[in-house]
């Protein structure tokens, strides 16, 4: 057993190391091509005109957008009789967004999430089953604005680049399968549950994959939790209601750090709403693309939106530089501290539980 731990322990740093080496050069490719023919001078001196007060509005946004994750996660708990101090969800929160950000597809967060919640003492398939209700409604969300974008944003969308419009159908359509997926499994465990299984047989059939790591037994572990959650949401729709509120909430509070940006650089032109609605429209493109946090495409989408906005191309990038830089780089810089500090502070379990978190862990991330 402890051996099967530490090769499982060897094989994550591995994983680990090759993200954030992926993640380095494609950050590096990234400034690349955002700076290659820009006037860096020019663009350094827009951001330093920002007055100081407007920087920190934007940190703030950035902190009370994660802690509103914290918020839903101590309520969902608290909807299972689990009382769980502010404080611990608040590293929870961070913890999911330092690995969301540096992992393809957003996958690697709930996973760590799990293994820490699992550490002080909240059972695994709880802590499952609250994280996927999290994961349900932050994607609803976003499939509701794509899709009210779409039915009356007609107006808004004519005035964007071809390219931006294609990512936005692409991103809504990723999402609303995601979304329609989850449900499937979710309010009906039991025809899902056939038919991945008739799938997974067919695959093996054909040879396209093989039986491996116990991973048909691991799918039904995966089924009977989606049949916890089914009954959860039935049970708790009021819950469920108002933390879909929030999740709204959050993500505006995000979104509208652009907006901060917008007016701290002396613009007027464009209400809060568009501008709000714009920024909405690139976290939309880029949320089930296969990049850690949307890196390249996400800047390549601003850069086309809001070039016309700012009106000159050296202000786009000097607004992106900031709106993106605390949306993302600064998010995952002070996540990352948070980790940090939560792997220390947080007592290590077992061997026999440390085994059982990655078992539970590898189970979501597939």
């Amino acid at each position: 057993m402890e051996q099967t731990v530490v090769k499982k322990k060897k094989s994550k740093i591995s994983k680990n190391i090759w993200n954030f080496l992926f993640l380095a050069v494609l950050f590096g490719l990234t400034i690349w091509l955002i700076f290659k023919d820009q006037d860096i001078t020019q663009i350094f001196d827009l951001i330093l005109k920002i007055s100081p007060i407007f920087l920190l509005i934007c940190f703030v946004l950035v902190i009370v957008y994660v802690c509103s994750e914290s918020v839903i996660i101590k309520y969902l708990l608290g909807t299972v009789n689990i009382k769980v101090p502010l404080f611990n969800c608040i590293r929870y929160s961070f913890v999911g967004f330092f690995y969301c950000c540096i992992t393809p597809s957003a996958s690697g967060g709930q996973p760590m999430q799990i293994f820490y919640m699992k550490r002080q003492n909240i059972d695994i398939p709880t802590a499952t089953i609250i994280l996927m209700v999290v994961t349900i409604e932050y994607k609803f969300v976003l499939v509701a604005l794509g899709l009210g974008l779409v039915i009356f944003g007609q107006g808004l969308l004519a005035t964007l680049d071809g390219e931006v419009v294609f990512f936005l159908y692409v991103g809504i359509a990723l999402n609303v399968f995601c979304v329609a997926f989850m449900s499937i499994l979710v309010f009906m465990p039991g025809t899902a549950k056939f038919g991945i299984t008739k799938g997974y047989a067919l695959l093996k059939k054909l040879h396209i994959m093989k039986e491996k790591n116990n991973r048909e037994e691991r799918l039904d572990a995966s089924m009977e939790k989606y049949k916890h959650a089914s009954k959860y949401l039935k049970a708790n729709k009021l819950a469920v209601f108002n933390t879909t509120l929030i999740t709204f909430a959050q993500r505006f509070f995000l979104f509208f750090i652009t907006y901060i940006v917008y007016i701290a650089m002396g613009n007027s032109e464009y209400d809060a709403i568009t501008i709000t609605l714009l920024q909405s429209i690139v976290s939309i493109s880029v949320d089930m693309l296969p990049l850690p946090g949307g890196m390249g495409i996400s800047e390549r989408l601003y850069l086309l939106i809001f070039t016309p906005i700012f009106g000159t191309s050296a202000a786009a990038v000097a607004s992106m530089m900031v709106s993106r830089g605390f949306s993302y780089y600064v998010l995952v810089i002070v996540s990352a501290v948070i980790s940090v500090i939560t792997h220390i502070t947080v007592p290590a379990p077992d061997v026999s539980t440390d085994a059982e978190s990655e078992k539970i862990s590898g189970t979501i991330s597939e």
